[in-house]
């Protein structure tokens, strides 16, 4: 796979993600009014401005909880292959899982899974 193959990939990335940005510019009907501006949060009107502070155990809450969801996406690979890999591939998954694990302590010791 050359530059070649990277600049193609690119030009149908841009036009593809253009094309579709255009039918729905096309398809639907462009209405403005003040509702369409506010933020929506479960039907509830909101109250104050829109840009407050958050507290940061919530983000920290969601990468903790984004790196157990990648890590199942190595974990179906792996168990396709198990088998055919043999105790080498388990060996790996255990020291996959010990960092994971360290990884969790390392959290829960700085309380990012404490929700206040």
């Amino acid at each position: 796979m050359g530059a070649g193959s990277l600049i193609a990939l690119a030009i149908a990335a841009v036009a593809f993600s253009s094309i579709a940005l255009l039918v729905a510019k096309l398809v639907t009907k462009a209405t403005k009014n003040k509702q369409k501006g506010e933020a929506y949060e479960c039907g509830v009107p909101s109250k104050g401005p829109n840009w407050i502070q958050f507290n940061v155990g919530y983000y920290l809450f969601a990468l903790v909880f984004l790196i157990f969801d990648v890590e199942l996406v190595f974990l179906f690979p792996w168990a396709v292959v198990v088998k055919s890999v043999g105790w080498i591939a388990l060996v790996e998954i255990v020291v996959f899982f010990f960092i994971l694990f360290l990884g969790l302590l390392y959290a829960h010791k700085k309380g990012a899974l404490k929700w206040k």
